[in-house]
This record gives structure tokens, sequence and C-alpha cells, in this order.
């Protein structure tokens, strides 16, 4: 794929999530982009995220949802401006509120699909809204409050 994720448009002082960013190592380093309205991403897996035999740790769908949350509220913002995402003033935004059910098992061993869409913007804040497939089937969904992250937070 030649289009740019979200993330890659993260400036290294805000690239260190262990969810989102490419600074980390040993972080999920997860890459979304649009799908005319929705968003996606996509992701695998590895054998030590279980959380009983051949099925995937609840935690790592929740901070899946999570980081494809916030990757989506900013794209979601910039798109509402009509702004190409390496322009200025960055949008960032963090969780203020995060929503997950599980609606089935989440089996280990394929690539999972995260899909967004966004519900509402209302200044500071982006409503996502989030489904986990597993082989097409729904296996969890979540709603995301993301906000604008303080400058306070950029730093040096």
């Amino acid at each position: 794929m030649t289009e740019k994720a979200f993330q890659d448009y993260y400036p290294d002082n805000v690239a260190h999530c262990y969810g989102c960013g490419n600074l980390n190592a040993h972080g999920h380093r997860i890459k979304t982009y649009w799908e005319k309205d929705e968003t996606v991403t996509r992701f695998r897996p590895e054998p030590f995220h279980t959380a009983i035999p051949g099925y995937v740790y609840g935690g790592l769908i929740a901070s899946l949802i999570d980081c494809h949350g916030t990757g989506t509220a900013a794209a979601a913002m910039y798109r509402a401006e009509g702004r190409a995402m390496d322009s200025e003033p960055p949008f960032r935004f963090v969780t203020a509120s995060l929503q997950v059910d599980y609606l089935k098992p989440t089996p280990l061993g394929g690539e999972l699909e995260i899909r967004g869409r966004v519900k509402e913007i209302k200044g500071r804040k982006v409503i996502v809204e989030a489904v986990v497939y597993a082989e097409g089937v729904a296996t969890a969904r979540g709603e995301i409050v993301a906000v604008r992250m303080p400058e306070t937070f950029l730093g040096e």
C-alpha cells in the first residue's frame, strides 16, 4: 500500500504509544486508513496475545479499538476541516472514554480487522464507533470518546 497511514503523520514527540506509536519497538504499531467513510486497521495477534488457548486476550482488543479510535478522530478532524494530515496545527487525540462490548470470543491465529465510523464531531471531541472482526465475524464493538490533546502534552 502506498498511501500513508494516519499514524505515519504522528510527529516523533507523540509516536511512542504502545498501540499506535511507530517509535515503540514493543508496541502494536497499528496502521489505520480511510476506506470511503470508514476507517480500517488490520492486525495479526501473536501467540503471546492469548487469553485462553485459541483466543485473543480482551485487553489487546480494547487497545486496538482505543488506538484505532484516536487515529480515526485525528483523521476525521482533518477531513472535516478539508486539511491535509501533515498541515499545521496538528490534530492529535487522547481517549476520554472507552466502552468495549465483547460479542463473542475472538479466535487467535488470523488477521483481525477493526472498522470505525465517526459518530460525532463537536468542538475538541470526536466520538468513534469501532467493530472488531475475525474472519468476517464481529467479535467486539467499542465506542471511543476522543478529545484533542492539550498542547502541554506535546512538550519538546
